[in-house]
């Protein structure tokens, strides 16, 4: 297939071909009067009348044709004959074709699906039906096997990896900030760079008193030490606490009810465990001097009147100066059972 535009041109005495014979017309084949005009295009010479259109029979528009098998067209009937339709903005492809994913593309509209990268100079990967850049091919096959990909050589990584600015590398591409020593998956990041562990650790980053190692998030200080929240954990059943109360006792922390279980019963107000009789209330249990008003702060017993409030005891005398309304929704409430 190639293009090209008509020449004319004329001779005073008699007309001759581009070799100096007498020209003679490669369509009708007969020979030109002495004034006629002569269409020159690769070498043979036409009549004006005869350099037409193979397919509408038409001239050709400011003498542009295209040529394909040895006859001539039109742009248009070109087009309509053979080229190719673009698959993505469908209009004729005139000049570089890309054939790709068993269709024909403009160099311009051949992109990535996913990012959109021009793909014409790049190649692509054929993905699901889809035509797709080196790099994304790369995150989609990661994602299906649950693994990650570099961010600078964009190939999937099989096993440990490391973290800069929220993306993913392998170890091998950095070097510690500190020391230059060759990274390893423990490299954590801190302010903006990489360190080893051994630098990491030296930078005044907590540790963990459970797993031994550096702790990047949030940190729970219980016990002289300093934790990742998932491992502060009941020393009996194991369970994090997450932000629950526990109970300490020789160094170790533990959870309400196995603290009970273990050590016996703690008062609510001190948090201690009961040394002798225990005061038990409102489901609860007090030291016998930690039991009073919650109001004036007066010592009650189990022998004591009292009304409940907000699951707090109230004395008679402070129960007295409250509004009538609430001292009937109150002392409902002791009537029924709960104070």
């Amino acid at each position: 297939m190639q293009s090209g535009t008509a020449m004319h041109s004329m001779s005073g005495d008699m007309q001759l071909g581009p070799d100096g014979s007498l020209a003679i017309c490669t369509r009708c084949h007969e020979g030109f009067d002495v004034t006629e005009k002569i269409v020159n295009s690769g070498g043979d010479v036409w009549h004006p009348r005869c350099f037409v259109c193979a397919q509408c029979f038409q001239p050709f528009p400011e003498g542009v044709f295209y040529e394909f098998e040895g006859r001539k067209y039109c742009e248009h009937d070109f087009q309509v004959l053979y080229a190719p339709c673009c698959n993505k903005c469908g209009e004729f492809v005139i000049g570089r074709v890309i054939k790709a994913m068993n269709t024909s593309w403009h160099p311009s509209c051949f992109h990535c699906q996913l990012c959109d990268a021009p793909l014409a100079d790049i190649g692509f990967v054929k993905n699901m039906g889809r035509a797709l850049c080196r790099e994304c091919n790369a995150k989609e096959k990661a994602s299906g096997s649950g693994k990650y990909v570099c961010h600078k050589c964009h190939a999937i990584i099989d096993e440990g990896h490391i973290k800069l600015k929220g993306d993913v590398y392998h170890p091998y591409h950095f070097s510690c900030a500190s020391c230059g020593t060759e990274l390893t998956p423990d490299a954590r990041e801190k302010n903006g760079e990489l360190l080893c562990l051994r630098c990491h650790d030296k930078a005044g980053v907590p540790i963990c008193g459970a797993c031994r190692r550096p702790i990047e998030g949030r940190v729970i200080n219980a016990l002289g030490k300093t934790w990742h929240p998932e491992h502060f954990v009941c020393a009996k059943c194991e369970k994090p606490f997450h932000g629950s109360r526990h109970y300490e006792r020789r160094g170790l922390a533990y959870c309400e009810n196995h603290y009970h279980q273990l050590f016996g019963d703690l008062c609510f107000v001190c948090n201690n465990v009961i040394p002798g009789d225990v005061c038990r209330a409102l489901n609860k249990c007090w030291c016998f001097n930690h039991f009073s008003c919650s109001a004036c702060d007066r010592q009650l017993s189990e022998k004591t009147k009292f009304f409940v409030m907000d699951v707090k005891p109230v004395c008679k005398h402070c129960f007295e100066k409250f509004p009538s309304e609430l001292q009937k929704r109150l002392k409902k409430a002791s009537d029924a059972g709960l104070g």
